[in-house]
């Protein structure tokens, strides 16, 4: 286990391989477990490094909010203090908002972009919300005991974990994802997410956000893999046309057969498409 000091904090992660540095960022609730299946085969094509954003996993859990723009400041400051250079961000759920933020603000430290279950662009109605996550937020607010369950107990992990893969998780897999949260106030970060998630029904600082790294996407020539799961969860095809239509420099790859979390049910097909597609593209 490695530990790097950032912002006052302690920030975990894993490492292996060496060269040409490949950053992976974990959405939520997960952590950098979520990627211990595809390191293995990509670290034989450079520096794997797999941070656990602030307040998940085994990093700390200061006194903050945890907004996206929290969790952006920290991992710009982990890149710095790694002197992490000429990157490929391998991203994943809300862990592209931080990937996709900090390429179109760096793009010469970027090398290329690999994407799953990723918001590429702004939902500004709530017809381009998939249903799944239109479902979901709906029972999060009409339970008033919600919001005492995700701060205060694994709750949401036990819920959102099964439902976003097709593969039964076993009984360790899922409490190695709980285990951050069993702490009383330990599901802050997850309360603050569900708080920022784009949901079509208003204007945020968070979709300010999203709109402006989206148009500089549209614009940017860095390589760009795009793994669409099928039938998925967050990204609806529409999102997949859009894509192909936006951007410029982009493959898409299906992976079949998977919900949300394609890495625990498919993780050969996730790390042979990144691998094949780093292969030949960068």
């Amino acid at each position: 286990m490695s530990f790097i000091e950032v912002k006052g904090s302690k920030l975990h992660y894993v490492e292996a391989g060496k060269g040409e540095p490949i950053l992976f960022l974990h959405g939520i609730p997960t952590s950098s477990y979520l990627w211990r299946n595809v390191i293995p085969k990509l670290s034989r094509l450079g520096r794997c490094i797999a941070p656990d954003l602030i307040g998940m996993g085994d990093s700390d859990k200061p006194d903050i909010d945890y907004t996206v723009f929290d969790h952006i400041a920290y991992m710009e400051a982990f890149i710095e203090k790694l002197g992490l250079k000429n990157m490929t961000i391998v991203m994943h759920g809300w862990g592209s908002v931080i990937g996709f933020d900090y390429a179109m603000r760096h793009p010469n430290n970027v090398r290329g972009l690999v994407f799953l279950e990723a918001h590429i662009r702004p939902a500004i109605e709530k017809e381009m919300v998939s249903l799944p996550v239109q479902e979901r937020s709906m029972l999060l607010h009409l339970d008033e005991r919600m919001k005492d369950l995700i701060l205060n107990t694994p709750y949401y992990v036990e819920k959102s974990l099964p439902m976003g893969t097709m593969k039964k998780l076993t009984d360790d897999v899922l409490s190695i994802y709980k285990k951050p949260f069993e702490q009383k106030g330990s599901g802050k970060p997850v309360w603050q997410y569900l708080q920022d998630l784009p949901l079509g029904d208003k204007k945020t600082k968070v979709l300010e956000l999203i709109t402006n790294y989206s148009k500089k996407l549209e614009r940017s020539d860095i390589p760009k893999l795009m793994l669409y799961a099928m039938p998925g969860f967050n990204v609806s095809i529409e999102t997949v046309m859009w894509a192909q239509e936006h951007f410029s420099n982009l493959t898409v790859i299906e992976i079949e057969d998977t919900l949300h979390y394609a890495m625990e049910s498919e993780l050969e097909k996730v790390a042979d498409a990144i691998e094949e597609w780093m292969l030949s593209e960068l």
